[in-house]
């Protein structure tokens, strides 16, 4: 029973981890980490991601434009760049040694302690590639907050505000911390190696005492 319900553990911590790693690549370039609807042409909308601006037109449809320079980003894009990128490689690795890590797999199945330091290290790498995740869209969307709250901007100057990416980035973050959650709690719930031997050890001692005890009470 205790094998089952930790094989189920393992398996639903792997597919959060999973889809939180496939929503924080979505986030990573999604054109919507903010969006701008101006009241003055309600035809037009501007979106705007970390690689590329769009303006979306009732007529003409979708134009996206990549930005030209790394280095003229705002800082917020361009760190947020950098952590979007290691979100994405940590949760990749997260699930290679996780993966091997399953007590479903046979591959490793004799080296039970290996099996539970690469759960714990992919558990690990799940909260890491979470955290990456959740710190540039939290940054982003405090800064619009801001901005959008901002007194010395004319009230006529339209304002940012927060684009679905943002809302991607935050559930793939909360997505990769529970599934790392899981999956240490898993890797920690996992019977020391030796365990199962000492107790095959200990019934077989039993048994033979059994037997000692029948050789020498013998039935008249």
């Amino acid at each position: 029973m205790a094998l089952v319900f930790r094989i189920a553990m393992q398996s639903i911590g792997l597919l959060f981890s999973l889809l939180g790693w496939v929503l924080a690549c979505l986030t990573n370039y999604l054109p919507h980490w903010k969006n701008l609807n101006l009241d003055l042409n309600e035809m037009e909308n501007w979106t705007m991601g970390l690689w590329k601006t769009c303006v979306i037109q009732e007529e003409v449809g979708r134009q996206c434009k990549d930005f030209d320079s790394f280095l003229a980003l705002p800082a917020e894009l361009r760190i947020s760049r950098i952590l979007m990128f290691l979100s994405n490689g940590l949760g990749f690795m997260g699930l290679l040694v996780s993966g091997f890590g399953l007590d479903c797999l046979r591959i490793v199945d004799r080296q039970q302690d290996l099996k539970k330091r690469l759960l714990i290290l992919g558990g690990v790498l799940f909260w890491t590639s979470g955290v990456t995740a959740l710190v540039p869209v939290s940054w982003v969307a405090y800064l619009t907050v801001q901005e959008f709250w901002d007194e010395t901007i004319p009230e006529i100057v339209p304002r940012w505000e927060f684009g679905e990416a943002l809302f991607t980035g935050w559930s793939a973050g909360f997505s990769l911390l529970l599934g790392g959650c899981l999956l240490y709690c898993a890797a920690c719930s996992t019977p020391a190696p030796g365990a199962s031997g000492h107790y095959a050890v200990a019934e077989m001692q039993d048994h033979c005492q059994q037997l000692e005890m029948k050789n020498t009470n013998p039935k008249v």
